[in-house]
């Protein structure tokens, strides 16, 4: 049976999130087993973002998001941090043909966005002291095998002590505010339980449903024709499949009723919905597809809201 659910996505990670997100703090976008600060106000509602105060600096600068400032040199390093990983296999490549293009916007568009998160977590009263850097440091230094190991490790991936400090106060008031926006996503949603008969053939598809239709037993031809798993998808709530056909086909029909032929990319496709449930708990991958789906919508809408200036090429 072809996959059909949300692989859950991750932003391009570089060196500096893939140590601070989870070795400092723990977690990328949280799944529903991490530890989570108590619900806040649901993603949906918009945040009123405070600009920081913004000195001008005779320093280049690759981007200015609300008025502060992503130093060219910050911006430079990390992409050959981002550049190196991927060498190494470490971060995944850009999809596409012009791949050093890509990858810039891909680096530049990571730092807006954590920018854009640490401003949110400010709009919500979360401020990163000094003492809650110190601490993530003393923390990355005893993991690190000591204070010169991880200054051995900052010179290896071009960051200096300042750079660092800046780069990990960031990370931690994005990685708060994405915890913040993730928390709002429930635990229980409206599901469908469905089962699917998918072929690769249009004719045969519809020969499939002409039997069903005259009352042939749904259950018994999709073993037929997936007999490891009979078809069943599972539980799903809405933005959880890859397919949007086959979302709305599912949502649209009451136990016991099944779908005409419904063509995607991945074939033909007859569903049958078994059970609905207004409030049926969330597994833990499809929360945590939901969750990285809110924090994707909130950056989108923020991006929208947010006076972004971009000074590379």
């Amino acid at each position: 049976m072809s996959r059909i659910f949300r692989q859950t996505f991750l932003h391009p990670v570089t060196v500096l999130f893939v140590v601070l997100l989870m070795t400092a703090c723990g977690k990328n976008v949280p799944a529903p087993s991490a530890t989570q600060p108590p619900p806040q106000p649901s993603p949906t509602a918009s945040a009123t973002l405070i600009p920081p105060t913004f000195t001008p600096t005779p320093e280049p600068l690759a981007a200015i998001v609300n008025g502060e400032g992503i130093l060219l040199a910050e911006y430079q390093a990390e992409l050959a941090r981002y550049q190196s990983a991927l060498k190494t296999g470490t971060a995944t490549p850009t999809p596409g043909t012009n791949l050093a293009t890509q990858d810039k916007q891909r680096v530049l568009d990571d730092l807006i966005d954590q920018v854009l998160l640490a401003q949110g977590a400010a709009a919500k009263g979360y401020t990163v002291d000094e003492a809650v850097v110190q601490t993530r440091l003393d923390q990355l230094a005893t993991q690190a095998g000591g204070a010169q190991a991880l200054s051995a490790w900052e010179a290896a991936h071009a960051y200096d002590d300042a750079s660092f400090r800046r780069a990990l106060k960031t990370s931690i008031a994005s990685a708060w505010m994405r915890d913040q926006i993730a928390a709002g996503v429930p635990e229980t949603l409206e599901q469908v339980h469905a089962r699917q008969i998918l072929l690769y053939n249009e004719a045969e598809a519809n020969q499939v449903l002409s039997q069903i239709e005259a009352g042939s037993d749904f259950a018994a031809l999709a073993e037929d024709y997936d007999p490891v798993a009979g078809g069943d998808l599972g539980w799903f709530p809405q933005g959880y499949l890859t397919e949007p056909a086959l979302e709305q086909a599912a949502f649209s029909l009451q136990p016991g009723e099944h779908s005409t032929v419904i063509h995607t990319r991945l074939g033909y496709h007859i569903l049958e919905v078994i059970e609905r449930d207004p409030q049926h708990p969330l597994d833990p991958d499809a929360r945590l597809a939901l969750q990285t789906q809110a924090v994707k919508q909130w950056l989108a809408r923020t991006r929208s809201q947010s006076d972004i200036k971009v000074f590379t090429q």
